[in-house]
């Protein structure tokens, strides 16, 4: 029986630049702090050594993988952290060479010998981290992770899995394909987004679903608004130049605004055409990922890699098409667009190290396609059509990031699923679901046929592609 997946696992606040090497990495060293505590081990621990294999080798540096294991070896919580306390702990850390493990500990710790890059992978996924405690008699205490995208992170017996295995018997509406979706909103007469709530409802209260989409969404909110206001240079060595400053500030004038919500009313008022479109839907999609480039908070959607893609989109659909729109179509945005991204996890894979950028920029494109396609009036066929359509276009994507930043392509790449996730929602919309050739399930199977069928080089080691045909010279 598959595992039970919620939308609040798909679309997660944390930290920037990546889900799979910077937030899989954060929660692994939480979650290697909690095993040594279930051991009574945590107060006799005397060193910790951290070994990072396959992607998480070869492109952690650009990653921050390193500081993430620092901060949550740290007991930092990557929702609640303070952003402009990184630098200050990470760098004490370097100066000090001493770590107060999860707050309650302090030892030794040198992170340039005592987190060791290994270009080896593992056999049971591409992003693998051990983590070894030497405790107070010598002898030591080991636990190897694997951050599979998204910020989910598993052992190899995936304990943690067998246990969610159990919590799908409270789904009244078990899905694994999108088959299933479809045929629970034609026996139910209901929307993807109300079969969605309905599953939700058998894990938390009403409110907290609220309350917990509306969270997601003011943090997505607030990053575009950060996004938006900064400008400068892009940390990591490239001199990436932040373009959602200049776009914005040409789009919207001397509007006078506040807070993000009164941002947003004044981009409502502002001229809208096709070329002001693109450029409003870039503008968003690059803020978030700019932010996400220097550490900053973003909603993993599914990945942070791609986290630009959907709030892009929404925002979109809430500026420029539909003024009107409030909580009702944002909560029903979200929950469509994160039962579509858990399709994909289940059938194929979110992870580029293991799929390509298709596995990203592809699954949050085809995710936020079906989430337009309801808020549009879609059908539940239509909705999957839309994310049939988003993905389909993205099959066979690459992941090659120059110099292991998620910079460049990365950052312009959500602009482009945004824009293809609204192409394909209008297509679908103009579909009648009896003349599709190829439905959702189909593409799921062959995005992950393509995954493996893909050179690793193209699966976020930077060992091939433009990560190669560019370098520092060249920028």
């Amino acid at each position: 029986m598959e595992e039970c997946i919620s939308v609040f696992d798909m679309l997660k606040i944390g930290i920037g630049p990546s889900s799979s090497h910077t937030l899989g990495p954060w929660r692994a060293a939480e979650r290697f702090l909690s095993e040594l505590r279930g051991n009574n081990l945590l107060a006799k621990t005397e060193k910790i050594q951290v070994d990072l294999y396959g992607s998480l080798s070869l492109t952690g540096k650009g990653h921050a993988t390193d500081l993430a294991i620092l901060l949550g070896l740290s007991g930092q919580d990557p929702e609640t952290i303070p952003v402009d306390s990184i630098s200050k702990i990470t760098t004490q850390i370097h100066t000090d060479n001493v770590i107060h493990l999860g707050n309650e500990k302090t030892i030794p710790f040198f992170p340039e010998s005592e987190i060791i890059f290994n270009k080896n992978f593992l056999a049971f996924h591409s992003n693998g981290l051990q983590f070894t405690a030497f405790v107070g008699d010598k002898k030591t205490f080991k636990a190897t992770y694997y951050s599979i995208g998204g910020g989910f992170v598993v052992k190899e017996e995936r304990i943690n899995a067998k246990k969610k295995q159990v919590l799908k018997c409270a789904f009244p509406f078990p899905i694994t394909k999108a088959t299933e979706l479809l045929n629970y909103s034609i026996q139910e007469n209901k929307s993807i987004s109300e079969i969605v709530y309905e599953n939700e409802k058998s894990m938390r209260s009403e409110d907290q679903i609220h309350n917990e989409l509306l969270r997601i969404w003011n943090t997505m909110l607030e990053c575009m608004y950060i996004g938006c206001h900064s400008e400068g240079i892009l940390p990591g060595g490239l001199h990436v130049r932040r373009r959602a400053f200049d776009m914005h500030q040409d789009l919207i004038g001397l509007s006078n605004y506040n807070s993000p919500q009164t941002w947003l009313e004044q981009i409502r008022k502002t001229e809208v055409k096709f070329r002001q479109i693109l450029k409003w839907v870039s503008c968003f999609a690059l803020a978030v990922n700019e932010v996400n480039a220097s550490l900053g908070r973003v909603v993993t959607a599914p990945t942070n890699g791609s986290a630009g893609v959907i709030p892009a989109v929404l925002m979109y659909y809430l500026v420029i098409e539909n003024h009107q729109a409030g909580e009702k179509e944002i909560k029903q945005f979200l929950m469509v667009a994160g039962e579509i991204g858990s399709i994909f996890k289940k059938g194929a894979t979110i992870s580029a190290a293991m799929g390509g950028c298709q596995a990203e920029i592809g699954v949050s494109s085809a995710m936020a396609a079906a989430a337009l396609c309801e808020v549009m009036g879609g059908t539940p066929s239509q909705v999957l059509i839309a994310a049939e359509i988003a993905m389909e276009h993205h099959l066979g994507l690459t992941c090659d990031p120059v110099e292991g930043l998620v910079q460049i392509p990365c950052i312009e790449r959500n602009s482009m699923g945004a824009i293809k996730a609204i192409n394909a929602a209008e297509l679908a919309l103009a579909t009648d679901p009896k003349n599709v050739k190829v439905p959702l399930d189909k593409v799921v199977d062959t995005m992950w046929q393509t995954a493996k069928d893909m050179n690793s080089k193209y699966k976020e080691t930077s060992q091939g592609g433009l990560a190669i045909a560019v370098n520092m010279a060249d920028c």
